[in-house]
């Protein structure tokens, strides 16, 4: 019988876990929560299915820009310099412009989650979605070295999609 509390989560491991080889391990650490793979696949992803997945309306576009900007702040350094505005709805076009370019960098890994609680048990492994936030023991925390500073520096946006 189903429990009541059965769902299914989407889960895509982003370039840089593909690339270090976690998939193995980040499937592990969900099957050791009671957690089902039900559906996986490898692929490298065409600009208008990376272009889909990530929001283009206004309201998001300029929250990346105030994300961008407040973590240039919080590290000392120059937005202007680098984008020659300090205008979040300026901004924010650039760094999903950086996501799309850096989700298209290599292989991605998809996947859907089944289990009780499945959203939920999800979100707590993998941990904050900025990576310097994110507890150790956490997919992040254990796997992810780069601060939001070294992100926009290196010009590749790290930021968490609401799904």
């Amino acid at each position: 019988m189903k429990h009541p509390k059965e769902e299914k989560t989407y889960v895509m491991l982003k370039p840089d876990g593909v690339r270090k080889g976690l998939t193995g391990e980040i499937i592990k650490r969900f099957e050791q929560r009671d957690l089902k793979i039900v559906a996986l696949e490898m692929f490298q992803p065409s600009h208008d299915q990376i272009d889909t997945h990530y929001p283009k309306n206004e309201e998001w576009i300029t929250r990346l820009g105030k994300k961008t900007l407040s973590t240039y702040e919080k590290y000392g350094y120059d937005a202007m310099l680098d984008f020659g505005t300090l205008e979040p709805e300026k901004i924010g076009p650039e760094i999903r412009k950086w996501l799309l370019d850096y989700m298209k960098s290599s292989p991605l890994v998809k996947m859907v989650v089944q289990g009780v609680h499945a959203v939920d048990v999800v979100r707590k492994l993998a941990g904050d979605t900025m990576p310097y936030k994110a507890e150790v023991g956490t997919i992040r925390g254990d796997f992810s070295i780069d601060s939001p500073a070294l992100a926009n520096k290196d010009k590749r946006a790290r930021f968490g999609v609401d799904e």
